[in-house]
């Protein structure tokens, strides 16, 4: 299995005792993303001392208002997205429900950040918030591979069907209250689902309200299995094989032990 969207230097503990955990419950490779500058340059670092850790590297919507610097500093990203494990461009896009940031700036920062991925050739991981018709129309000359992270916006599904777009489920898809983000997983095709954790945010059902890390993306990944009718296993190979292809993962070698069991289900 992997996590295809955590923040490895804001979870509990170091990134080694965090990943750690993750090898014992089952959890073979993560992606640790970064949101401006400095945190992608501390992914790139996370990354680079381990085996099994890839970095994203891109500047958050937020950070439009936060530090309106950042705006400046999108040519920065073209020397980390050189690097040796650093596997797509994000998390960006437009967060309107916060709105930290001005709306032309975060349309500005975006549609350079989207330009620079477009020459690289990298994928590109999208936050979006309460303004699915700017995403979309933004999105929409896009040449390149598209992630929907920590999908939460049903009314962006038929667009995503429609062109392709990795759909990613993060620990809300198994709130009692989140049928509909169900209800969209059991239709994303078996060549287009990821699962992720986002972590320390969003502690599946489970274990909601402790502080979440990679380990739990396996409840995630339950419950995903159980709403489009798959067996759990048969699900967590898919979504490795389509990371893979989205992110340009090389292969895994074959396990040498039958995978942990997985978290029991919750009451």
């Amino acid at each position: 299995m992997i996590d295809t969207h955590a923040h490895l230097d804001a979870c509990d503990g170091t990134p080694g005792e965090v990943m750690a955990r993750a090898r014992a419950a089952g959890v073979r490779r993560v992606l640790t993303i970064g949101t401006g500058i400095e945190g992608s340059y501390t992914a790139v670092a996370i990354a680079g001392a381990f085996d099994d850790v890839y970095a994203v590297v891109g500047i958050h919507p937020h950070q439009a208002g936060v530090d309106a610097g950042q705006l400046h500093r999108v040519q920065e990203l073209r020397e980390l997205l050189a690097g040796p494990r650093v596997v797509a461009l994000g998390e960006i896009g437009l967060d309107y429900f916060r709105d930290y940031a001005p709306h032309d700036r975060q349309q500005q920062l975006f549609d350079e950040q989207l330009a620079l991925a477009a020459e690289t050739g990298l994928p590109v991981v999208i936050h979006t918030r309460s303004a699915d018709s700017d995403t979309a129309a933004r999105l929409a000359a896009h040449p390149g591979r598209v992630i929907l992270h920590c999908f939460s916006s049903p009314a962006l599904l038929e667009l995503a069907l429609e062109r392709g777009y990795y759909v990613s489920f993060a620990g809300n898809v198994t709130y009692p209250a989140a049928a509909d983000l169900r209800e969209a997983a059991a239709r994303v095709p078996a060549d287009r689902i990821l699962a992720e954790t986002d972590c320390p945010y969003l502690s599946p059902q489970p274990v909601r309200g402790k502080k979440n890390e990679p380990a739990f993306v396996l409840h995630t990944l339950r419950t995903l299995a159980e709403v489009r009718g798959e067996p759990i296993d048969g699900l967590a190979a898919r979504i490795e094989a389509n990371a893979a292809a989205a992110f340009g993962l090389p292969p895994l070698a074959p396990l040498l032990r039958p995978p942990l069991p997985l978290p029991a289900p919750s009451p």
